[in-house]
């Protein structure tokens, strides 16, 4: 069975002494050359954060503080402190190779190291090989998804095409004319093409694919296995690069080579028992972007046990939910916040609820609003306009009688089946 390299079959201890290793250093890294770690390690011995014990008491930095530090620094560093490299005119004047957008606005900086995200690791694993022509379907467009999956794939020796999002039809035609084998994007855009291919009666050539940025549940992958298509997952962020990978044991996510993950009691920065549900919090070695317990929002599970398929490193569940109120629809995420930005426009509107709905790669958004007014037909077009403004999400909007919506705190409501 082939792997991508040694370090997936080296033994459990001979890893974690390794990672363990790389632990001080990484936090002294981080307290010398970024401003923000420098504040919120300030007085640790570096040096004496050498095990998960350690690492366990140091705070958890969470998206929404990151985006405040950018915030509040953007015009003398957009990365508020935490990136360690940079351009020209910010205190940190080289290194940089691109800088992305992420929704918050949060900007995160690319490096000039090969496979910068490490994505090639989750590609072999899905079968990708030297020689591969693949299509990738993730953003090229200030996004960094597009970008992590290229990378990876040219650390393999692959050839991509860089399809991006939409224009389905355009996409149809190269894949017909150049015949790729590959496919990188979400699931969701993979079940469109297949689909419309059908229609035109058009047999992709697509045999492979590495599927992120949204669920990817047992259902919709055995849908792509009767296409023809083998379909794997990763898990990836914008901020940290690949985190964990399927393998072909099809048994959870193996956990990336290149950085440490806990499982904290959500809202807590504290481990929970091995097996147990809570937020997934990852130390990244990277040097250019060092975060420290970063927490993700996600929740997730060790799976106990090694992987089938000679890894050895540890397994995650997948992912399981948010920790918070934050879901992702269509690839993007979609805040509690920006509901509340949406209903601040119309004071004629008492309390809004989003819930998103729908199966097999099928999102559906539809705001739910308490009115006075419910045949306010007017109300609802300006309303699912700025929904879209808002989001960049497309979105149905409901009216109903003040004082219907369920009185439980819920701002966003995920009610999509996972089966």
């Amino acid at each position: 069975m082939k792997h991508y390299d040694a370090l997936e079959t080296r033994s459990p201890q001979e890893r974690e002494a390794a990672l363990m290793a790389a632990l001080p250093a990484q936090i002294a890294n981080a307290q010398k050359n970024s401003a923000a770690f420098a504040d919120i390690l300030q007085g640790v011995d570096a040096s004496s954060v050498n095990s998960r014990a350690a690492l366990a008491r140091l705070p958890v930095t969470r998206k929404y503080e990151l985006l405040a530090r950018q915030q509040a620094q953007r015009a003398t560093d957009p990365f508020g402190g935490f990136a360690t490299i940079g351009w020209k005119g910010l205190l940190r004047s080289s290194g940089a190779r691109r800088v992305y957008q992420s929704p918050g606005p949060i900007y995160e900086p690319e490096g000039a190291a090969t496979d910068y995200w490490r994505a090639a690791r989750a590609m072999a694993a899905a079968g990708f090989e030297a020689g591969d022509l693949v299509h990738n379907c993730f953003s090229y467009h200030l996004t960094p998804g597009a970008w992590i999956m290229e990378s990876g794939a040219h650390a393999l020796g692959c050839t991509v095409i860089p399809g991006g999002v939409g224009n389905t039809e355009q996409q149809l035609a190269a894949v017909a004319d150049l015949r790729p084998v590959g496919y990188a994007g979400t699931p969701s855009f993979l079940k469109i093409l297949i689909e419309k291919a059908a229609e035109a009666g058009q047999k992709l050539s697509i045999t492979k694919a590495l599927v992120s940025g949204e669920a990817c549940p047992p259902s919709l992958r055995d849908w792509f296995t009767a296409q023809g298509v083998a379909a794997y997952q990763c898990y990836a962020t914008a901020d940290v690069g690949l985190i964990a990978y399927e393998t072909s044991a099809r048994e959870g996510l193996v956990l990336d080579e290149g950085v440490i993950v806990e499982i904290v009691r959500p809202g807590t920065g504290d481990p929970v028992p091995e097996g147990e549900v809570g937020e997934l919090v990852v130390t990244s070695l990277n040097p250019d972007y060092p975060l420290i317990r970063f927490g993700t929002g996600d929740l997730s599970a060790i799976l106990p046990g090694q992987c089938p398929t000679g890894r050895t490193g540890q397994r995650i569940k997948g992912w399981m939910g948010r920790a918070d109120q934050t879901t992702k629809v269509r690839g993007m995420f979609v805040h509690p916040g920006q509901v509340a930005e949406i209903v601040k426009r119309f004071p004629e509107v008492s309390k809004a609820r989003l819930v998103v709905s729908g199966e097999m790669a099928n999102d559906q958004m539809a705001l739910h609003v308490e009115t006075a007014n419910t045949a306010d037909e007017a109300l609802k077009t300006r309303m699912a306009d700025a929904v879209r403004d808002v989001t960049k999400l497309r979105g149905h909007v409901l009216l109903v009688a003040v004082g219907s919506l369920a009185n439980d705190g819920k701002v966003i409501e995920d009610a999509r089946s996972y089966q």
